[in-house]
């Protein structure tokens, strides 16, 4: 086994030497090897099925998240359920300076591993990545309390069973007191802790869920409507089918802002904005993919807070409290095409027209075969 392991490196670093693989600095973008490596392990999540789901989320939707999250300048970020960490170093490109800090943890000590090798491979070692449930045992934290931080984002997994609702009612952080979650569907154990490491009055949270999130029942419900009588919610978006490797179907993107919150900057906005960007894809093989333009036109709508027939819509709290706090995007954004309207009397005389025209071939037919001795 050892023969063939220094084969393999023998003949890695031969490659590397050659002259069309020359990796200088003079020759190559300083980021290309960090890239290589997220390449890498998109190739592997391709080939992994739903296991992908545990440490990869596509670039496009990265990509996506960071722009409706907006970073900026000297802002703290913290993915809580950060995977290889591809989200975090997507939301750091969105900075577009090196003025930032990252945070992450991650319950899987192989794919914390790998983020970890991600942060150093894109000179982003100084981020702190750690090892840990962040729903029971969180580890970013100060005394105490848990850290804060101006953006928070993840793509946690979907409908976590067993997460932790047993011991959530006595969190030492009191991070449930909307609510505790079913125990079946972690996804509000993962929102709530995002919203409650966010910084009053200034955070902002994006986060990936799947569509029952926004009209289950129940405990779910009544922790969807606190968050939402709050002011905390502050857009909904629907993504295509497909996007993923762990599944093909629909996810949305949740946004908070706890500037929304009384007291912060925004506190008198108390709309939501709703936006149904489920046909803004390129299919592909395996995957729909959503290019730039079409991340560019959900983040540019949801700068705007713009109202777009059949795409995007602004809900009162009114609208929202007479739909019972549901927030599946239908009931706010109407795609529906109308069919042309059919004129059912000319239908009928072209039919008539048709069954005269066959009537009269027939007969020609009956003649043709008489003609040729045919018993009809």
């Amino acid at each position: 086994m050892m023969l063939f392991l220094n084969r393999r490196l023998k003949n890695l670093l031969e490659d590397f030497a050659k002259p069309a693989l020359d990796l200088r600095p003079s020759r190559v973008a300083e980021d290309i090897i960090g890239e290589c490596y997220i390449y890498l392990i998109s190739r592997f999540a391709s080939d992994a099925g739903k296991k992908a789901g545990e440490f990869y989320t596509p670039a496009a939707v990265s990509r996506l998240l960071a722009g409706l999250a907006a970073p900026q300048p000297g802002d703290t970020i913290c993915d809580p359920a950060c995977g290889s960490g591809s989200l975090l170093i997507r939301a750091a490109e969105q900075v577009g300076s090196d003025n930032f800090a990252l945070y992450g943890q991650e319950v899987n000590g192989a794919t914390w591993a790998l983020a970890r090798m991600n942060m150093f491979l894109h000179a982003k070692d100084a981020a702190r990545v750690e090892w840990c449930d962040t729903l029971n045992s969180p580890a970013l934290i100060e005394g105490d309390h848990l850290m804060k931080f101006d953006i928070v984002v993840a793509n946690p997994p979907f409908s976590l069973d067993k997460w932790g609702a047993e011991n959530a009612a006595k969190d030492q952080y009191e991070r449930f007191w909307r609510g505790v979650p079913p125990k079946s569907k972690g996804d509000y154990g993962f929102i709530t802790h995002m919203i409650e490491v966010a910084k009053r009055h200034t955070g902002r949270v994006a986060v990936i869920v799947p569509h029952g999130v926004l009209f289950r029942g129940g405990g779910e419900g009544r922790i969807r409507r606190a968050l939402i009588e709050e002011n905390l919610l502050d857009a909904v978006v629907g993504l295509p089918a497909n996007l993923f490797t762990t599944t093909g179907i629909p996810v949305a993107v949740l946004v908070f802002d706890r500037s929304r919150e009384e007291g912060g900057q925004n506190a008198t906005r108390t709309d939501v904005l709703f936006i149904d960007a489920s046909h803004e894809f390129t299919p592909g093989k395996t995957q729909n993919v959503m290019d730039a333009a079409h991340i560019a036109k959900v983040v540019e709508t949801f700068r705007a807070r713009a109202a777009v027939d059949k795409y995007s819509h602004v809900a009162s709290p009114k609208e929202i409290a007479e739909n019972d706090f549901n927030l599946n995007i239908p009931r706010y954004v109407d795609t529906f095409e109308p069919e042309e309207e059919i004129d059912v009397a000319a239908l009928q005389h072209e039919i008539d027209q048709i069954e005269a025209e066959l009537a009269e071939v027939r007969g020609r037919m009956r003649g043709y075969l008489k003609e040729l001795g045919v018993d009809v």
